[in-house]
């Protein structure tokens, strides 16, 4: 029989016995032929690859993730992925299209058409996520029905505003979901559900809305799967407890691992879905297992029958692999073909501008001045309880706490206070909103951050102790038409240019992952602690991650879904 491959001597994962079986594989316009111990007589191939008794394992699938949050062009994001063994991804580009709308999802899709990777697509569910920001662009009915003609979609993305949904019977959240189950009542629709619990939870799942990709604790596991919905593991979901939980249980069909999102310095250091499978069997879990959780299921989930295993038929995706512990990737093939070789040079292929000349415009806000972080107040001089966004460690969430702050001449005197100033600029060139609080905890002690790559809206954020160093890193994006700066004592730290909407560079990998990591120690050097400063930071205006966060409309009391004042009730004390 003539065939294109023929790989012999290997160890291949079989997912349906979630076993390895020792085998030749043959390989035919690029889908697997044939897995088993015919003799290599039967096949007349045009190459034939000595396996060596390795692990042949099919490609990664990772099926709920940002590349915008990677802040690289899918070309870039496809590159870092090959060699990490991910040849299939299911990315939401909501980041783009809360800069540009429905163009902001279709360019990323006409962007990733000749990729080495598969990219297929969720439609952004949320955009904007709430009523209480603003964006450049909006998701609407009509805009879902255009996207659902388009080849490669595969899903509705995150449900991001579930308060809406569980409280709001006319909102534009639950109008999307009437219209996505009345006329496309198969579509798979994704979820963002983070802490809910009994009837809460349960009025999610009953309004369409089946996995859940948020910190998870073994409570909240049991409960969603008894509801019927899937899980996606994050790395920060990965606790001994939770781990257990998978390991113990018959749940291996109730879940896969993602990455959600990837920092560039830790995608060129660490990996990407490969560490979290690595990860799993360093935590005890069965490499087979393991494994499952990064093919198998996630593939089943977006109903991507042709991947996902090695069996006949199948799309050509696979791994070599010597080690299953370190599972260092000694190769990679993508239909058939080699697209990666650990023994080889790795180079990235540049291209140059790959969006509209539009795209590369849209911070659409003058020059700020010192008044910029003035915090007017229309009260008298006195005392007055405060609201506090508090940043923690280990989280993206923060907390509300309370403080007395002086209120004199009109303003407050946060700069005399042991406070950052958190503040947000609407720069579409919209409506000129503008919001100030205060900010504590493991947060920056010094100097200033600004940055329009801030979740979801990505309006300017910027965080600081005082007014000249805020000033000055805010003026410093704004010229850069995006990005994110660092500054102390008048001085740029870091600055890192994102000219695509804002929140993409078309730098290398190499150098974008350099630049995310010399930027990283700098917002560190300040005294902000967390284990990952940047996207601690441009979380602090996403008003669907509890519990007190910022946008151009204000305060954000994400858990009660409204704008809040800064001082506790007006009351003076």
């Amino acid at each position: 029989m003539e065939i294109d491959m023929l790989v012999k001597d290997t160890l291949v994962y079989n997912s349906y016995f979630k076993s390895f079986v020792e085998a030749n594989v043959a390989i035919k316009g690029g889908n697997f032929f044939y897995i088993g111990d015919r003799e290599l007589e039967t096949f007349k191939p045009c190459q034939v690859i000595d396996g060596k008794g390795k692990y042949m394992i099919p490609g990664l699938i990772d099926i709920h993730l940002h590349i915008e949050s990677t802040m690289v062009t899918p070309a870039t994001f496809s590159y870092g992925l090959i060699k990490n063994g991910v040849t299939t991804i299911v990315p939401e580009p909501h980041e783009m299209a809360n800069v540009f709308g429905i163009s902001g999802v279709e360019e990323m899709i006409k962007a990733s058409k000749n990729c080495i990777a598969d990219m297929f697509y969720a439609i952004p569910s949320s955009v904007p996520a709430t009523s209480m920001e603003t964006t450049g662009g909006s998701i609407e009915i009509n805009d879902i029905d255009k996207l659902m003609q388009m080849e490669g979609i595969k899903c509705l993305g995150e449900i991001m505003n579930f308060y809406e949904v569980i409280t709001d019977p006319e909102c534009k959240t639950n109008q999307i979901l009437t219209h996505i189950r009345s006329n496309y009542p198969d579509f798979i629709i994704e979820g963002h559900v983070p802490k809910l619990l009994d009837l809460e939870l349960q009025q999610l799942v009953y309004a369409g809305v089946n996995s859940d990709h948020t910190h998870q604790t073994v409570e909240g596991m049991e409960a969603r799967i008894a509801a019927g919905m899937f899980l996606e593991i994050q790395e920060k979901s990965m606790t001994k407890e939770v781990i257990d939980y998978l390991i113990e249980k018959n749940v291996d069909e109730h879940f896969c691992f993602v990455t959600d999102d990837v920092m560039a310095d830790s995608f060129e250091r660490r990996g990407h879905l490969n560490v979290l499978l690595k990860k799993a069997i360093q935590m005890g879990m069965p490499p087979e297992k393991a494994i499952y959780a990064c093919t198998y299921t996630p593939a089943a989930r977006m109903r991507m029958y042709d991947r996902g295993a090695i069996a006949p038929g199948k799309v050509a995706d696979f791994l070599l692999v010597d080690n299953l512990k370190s599972f260092e990737i000694e190769q990679v093939y993508k239909k058939g073909e080699l697209v990666y070789d650990s023994l080889q040079p790795y180079v990235q292929t540049l291209e140059g501008r790959q969006f509209p000349d539009s795209f590369y415009q849209s911070v659409k806000l003058g020059e700020l001045n010192e008044d910029s972080f003035d915090f007017q107040l229309p009260l008298a001089d006195g005392h007055y309880l405060c609201r506090i966004m508090n940043v923690q460690d280990g989280s993206t969430f923060t907390e509300e706490k309370h403080d007395e702050l002086e209120v004199k001449n009109g303003k407050l005197c946060w700069e005399e206070s042991p406070y950052s100033l958190i503040s947000t600029f609407e720069r579409y060139g919209k409506n000129g909103n503008s919001a100030l609080g205060l900010i504590s905890g493991d947060i920056l002690k010094r100097g200033a951050v600004a940055t329009t790559y801030s979740h979801d809206n990505h309006n300017l954020l910027v965080v600081g102790k005082n007014k000249q160093d805020m000033l000055l890193a805010a003026n410093a994006v704004i010229e850069k038409q995006g990005g994110i700066c660092c500054v102390e004592d008048g001085k740029i730290l870091s600055l890192l240019p994102l000219p695509v909407g804002g929140i993409l560079s078309e730098e290398p990998f190499d150098k974008i992952s350099e630049q995310v990591e010399h930027l990283t120690h700098a917002i560190k050097s300040l005294g902000y602690q967390h284990y990952n400063v940047i996207m601690s930071l441009s979380t602090l205006s996403l008003p669907v991650s509890p519990a007190l966060k910022i946008t151009d409309n204000g305060l954000i009391n994400v858990n009660e879904g409204k704008v809040v004042s800064l001082v506790v009730n007006q009351d003076r004390l």
